[in-house]
Order: C-alpha cells, then structure tokens, then sequence
C-alpha cells in the first residue's frame, strides 16, 4: 500500500538484516515514524507496546526477533530463551505463536553457525506469505462484495468495521480492509463506517489513516453508534479480522466485536470475517472457554491519546482520580454468529466442517 505516493511494508530488513525497520504505530495517525529493531530485546518490547500490532504483523515481527536472537547467540539455550520471551509478549493471538514455532523447528536441527541465516529466510518467506494470502483474502472478498452491490443498483455499498484490520495489521493488503482496498480500486462505490474501537482507536486512528491515504470514502464513528445505523438501514456487511479462530470456526478479535456481531444478526446483515490460515487454532474447540483474553493496562481506559493545541502528541485523564479501569483486549464471537469465514483459500461457512473443507491437508 502507499502513503504520500511511496509503496511501503510494515516490517522490512536493514543493514543487511542486521536489523529490522518498523513503522512506529503508536503515533499514527499524526505523525509517521520507522524504527530500527536490532535485538530479540527490542522486537519484543515492539511487540508488547503496539508499536507493531496486528496478529500476522506480530507474526512476522517474532520471526525476525528469533532471527536478531540467534545473529548474537545461535545455541539451543539462546533460542529456547528467545522463543519464550517473544511469545510471552501477546497471548491472545495466535500467528505469534505459529510463526515462532515454524522459525524454531526450522533451524533446530541445524548447526548453531547456519541458523540465524535460515531464520531470516524463513521470516523473509513469512512475510511475503502473508502479504500472498491477504491480497487473495481480498479478492475472495471482492466477490462477496460485488455481488451483495449488484442487489442494491445505484446506491453507495456500506461496510462497517471495527478496529484496524487492514495492511498496518499485517504486512500488506489486510485482512478485512483487502476486500475494501480491492472494490474501491474495482470501481464499486463503496463507504466505510469506521468504528473507533476504544480504548485504544486503532480504527479512529489507524483504519482512517488507511483508508484515507488510499482515497476510500469513509466516516468515523463512535462504537455505540453501529446499531443504530444498522436500525435505519445504512449498513449492508459486517467485516472484521480476527487474532485467532478456532478449529469450530469461533473468532476472537478487538474487543467490542461480539455486540456488533449481535446487532448484525438482529437486523439480517451479513457479518464476515476475513482470515489467514496463521490465524487458525486448530488446537481449540470452544473460543469462549479456552482462547486467553490478554488483559492490558488499565491506564488505556482511564486515559486517552491524542494530537494536542499545539501539534504534540499528549495523554489526557478521563475518569476521576481513584475510580479502577478494567482492560480486556479481546472477546469471543460464536461461530453461530459469523455468516462465513473469508480466507486466503476461499470463502466457507464458520464450522469445523466448513474449515476442514478449505484445509483438509493441515
């Protein structure tokens, strides 16, 4: 994707993959900054303040850490430590996971001396993956779209989503904003309800940044206000992304995804979500019970961030001194709830069989 006419990635490697460059999301959207991650230390620390976020950006972003790791110490002990570090840093999504065991079964057996060059061409190959798997996420998507327009000649195409599932989550395209990034360049006239997605306003800050520089028509909302347009008519499709998906087809994404699930439901809107294969947990049934919600600082709730007078990027209070604020990151929506699921293989129904159908060989 471009900003200003300029193609970028998220995640990229320099100094010959001595390093790893980063866009700072922290303080998008007002001001744009990359940083330079040279140690297993700093990927994770990337990691574990949203500098990178993102379940597949994550994903990728681990990989290079095992790499960064092992260019100081390739042992067993040193990459035993860095697996555990980096993993620890999110426990809700699962391509960290996934992209960290891929990278260490990877160099394993191999003597110390070839592993950190294996790593990096292992996480090289990750990402270009990903970006392979989120342009096709959005062509399946594309299709969905197009045909749910042609129902409604001559009227604008609304797709609401919640929190920032587009090319910043990942390393490029997206997952949920790929099908949107693909029908506005396919010429279907469409317009996005951006859902803030407090505490944090990656929507308000990263989608509308987004879509904005891709010259997408869209609106910011605040969260409660996707029902009521839902109520009245101005809502044709649900899409979000998700950071992890279970075996049965449940999702877990941003918290606030379950009740626009519920209200989608109520008023007959289809609700998609849009996924990589790196975003399946084969390992979990029942989302609700088993998938661990990360609890973060109780501070994104009682504080916000924000672009101040005069042009510096400040925090500000919110909540009365003394009142406690509570912070999970994610819930579960049921897979009853999703009306199917958008991957890079094809579109299929949000089940155990529907996703045995699109990946019976894993």
């Amino acid at each position: 994707m471009k900003i200003d006419g300029q193609s970028w990635r998220t995640i990229w490697l320099e100094e010959g993959g001595r390093s790893v460059g980063v866009i700072d999301q922290t303080l998008l959207p007002h001001r744009f900054t990359t940083r330079s991650l040279s140690s297993c230390d700093q990927a994770a620390e990337a990691i574990r303040t949203m500098v990178v976020r993102g379940a597949p950006l994550i994903g990728v972003t681990g990989a290079y850490g095992l790499m960064l790791a092992l260019q100081v110490d390739p042992s067993d002990a040193s990459l035993a430590a860095a697996f555990e570090q980096l993993n620890a840093t999110r426990p809700t999504a699962v391509n960290l996971r996934w992209a960290l065991e891929r990278v260490r079964d990877l160099v394993a057996p191999l003597p110390p001396e070839q592993r950190a060059e294996a790593a990096q061409a292992e996480a090289a190959a990750i990402a270009d993956e990903d970006v392979a798997m989120c342009e096709a996420i959005g062509e399946h998507g594309l299709a969905i779209f197009q045909e749910l327009a042609a129902a409604r000649p001559g009227t604008t195409f609304n797709v609401l989503t919640h929190c920032n599932a587009g090319w910043l989550a990942t390393v490029d395209w997206g997952t949920a904003l790929a099908p949107i990034y693909k029908a506005h360049r396919a010429g279907l006239d469409i317009h996005v309800w951006v859902d803030e997605t407090r505490p944090r306003n990656q929507g308000a800050s990263l989608t509308a940044y987004e879509l904005g520089r891709e010259g997408v028509p869209h609106t910011v909302i605040v969260d409660n206000a996707g029902g009521h347009l839902m109520q009245h008519g101005q809502v044709d499709a649900v899409i979000v992304g998700t950071d992890r998906t279970t075996r049965r087809g449940d999702v877990c994404n941003k918290i606030g995804t379950y009740l626009k699930a519920l209200a989608a439901r109520d008023n007959a809107i289809p609700f998609y979500v849009a996924l990589p294969a790196s975003t399946i947990d084969w390992q979990i049934d029942d989302g609700v019970a088993e998938i661990p919600i990360e609890a973060r600082s109780p501070k994104e709730v009682t504080h916000i961030q924000g672009r101040g007078p005069d042009g510096g990027i400040t925090s500000v209070q919110l909540s009365p001194d003394g009142s406690p604020g509570f912070n999970p990151a994610f819930d579960v929506t049921p897979a009853r709830l999703v009306t199917a699921l958008i991957t890079e293989r094809g579109v299929v129904a949000a089940s155990a069989d529907g996703l045995k159908e699109l990946y019976g060989d894993v």
